[in-house]
C-alpha cells in the first residue's frame, strides 16, 4: 500500500482507497485508470490509499476482495496512528477494480471475506465510485471474453454460485453507501449495461446511486479524445463526489 497526504489538514484526513484494474490478473497501485485522480484528491484534502491485491491465476477469487477489504481494516487499525478519520473511507477503481470497490460497498462480514488481520475493523466503506467495473459476472463472459473466467473464479459455467456470489449486483441492499459509476458509451471490454443493471440494482435497493454514461468513450477512457464529459471532468466529478459523502 502506498498512502498520499494532503500537505495539510484540520482534523482527521478522510481517506480514498484506490483499487487498481487489470481483469484480476496484471496491474498495479501505481498504474491503471484512476491514478490521474490522485493529485487532485491529495489536493483536495484526502488521503489516497493506493493498494495492490493478490492476482490470478496463482489466485483465484475471492483472494483479491480478501485483500482489498484487509486494506480497509488495516487503515482503520492505524487510523489513530496517522490522523486519518476511520469513519469517512471510500474507494474508487476501474475495471477490475471498479468491480472490487463496489464488493466493497454492497458487502458486509455477512459474505465470508474478511479474512486475515485486524478483524476487529470493519471493512465497510462510506461512498463508492466505480468506473466500469464488471457487475453481474454471470453474463460478463461470453464465449470471446478477453479473460478466461476459470484463470480467475475458477470455472467456466456462468451458472457456477461463484459468479453470483462475485456479482455486486446480488448483493444490493438499502444500508449500502452511496456509488458514483462511470462507464464509457463505447466499451467493448466490460459492456455499458453492467453498470446499467448495477445501477438498477442498487436504485431498486433503496441506494443513493448516479449513472453517467460517457460518449464516445471506450474502456479505460482509451482511444476517446472527443470523450464527453472530458477525463478532465471525470476527475472534477470524483472529487465533488468524495468531498459530498466525506468531508
Amino acid at each position: 500500500m502506498d498512502i498520499y497526504f494532503p500537505k495539510t489538514a484540520r482534523g482527521l484526513i478522510p481517506v480514498v482507497l484506490f483499487v487498481h484494474g487489470g481483469a484480476w490478473i496484471q496491474g498495479d497501485k501505481t498504474e491503471g485508470a484512476g491514478i490521474e485522480d490522485i493529485p487532485a484528491l491529495v489536493d483536495a484534502g484526502f488521503a489516497v490509499a493506493a493498494v495492490n491485491y493478490r492476482l490470478a491465476p496463482e489466485y483465484k477469487f475471492p483472494a483479491m476482495i480478501e485483500d482489498v477489504k484487509s486494506a480497509v481494516r488495516f487503515l482503520r487499525s492505524v487510523a489513530s496512528d496517522y490522523g486519518l478519520d476511520p469513519n469517512k473511507i471510500g474507494a474508487y477503481g476501474g475495471s477490475a477494480g471498479g468491480h472490487l470497490v463496489s464488493l466493497l460497498g454492497v458487502t458486509d462480514v455477512s459474505a465470508g471475506w474478511d479474512n486475515g488481520t485486524n478483524a476487529e475493523y470493519s471493512s465497510r466503506v462510506q461512498a463508492v465510485v466505480d468506473m466500469f467495473g464488471p457487475a453481474n459476472l454471470a453474463l460478463v463472459f461470453p464465449p470471446n471474453a478477453p479473460t478466461n473466467p476459470y484463470n480467475v473464479f475458477g470455472t467456466n459455467d456462468p451458472r457456477h454460485p461463484i459468479l453470483t456470489s462475485a456479482s455486486p449486483t446480488t448483493w444490493a441492499t438499502s444500508d449500502d453507501p452511496p456509488f458514483l459509476i462511470l462507464h464509457g458509451d463505447q466499451d467493448s471490454v466490460v459492456p455499458l449495461a453492467q453498470s446499467q443493471q448495477l445501477y438498477k440494482s442498487l436504485i431498486n435497493a433503496g441506494v443513493e446511486a448516479q449513472l453517467i454514461v460517457v460518449k464516445n468513450s471506450g474502456h479505460g477512457w482509451r482511444n476517446s479524445p472527443n470523450m464527453e464529459p472530458t477525463r478532465d471532468e471525470i476527475t472534477q466529478m470524483i472529487v465533488r463526489f468524495f468531498n459530498t459523502h466525506l468531508q
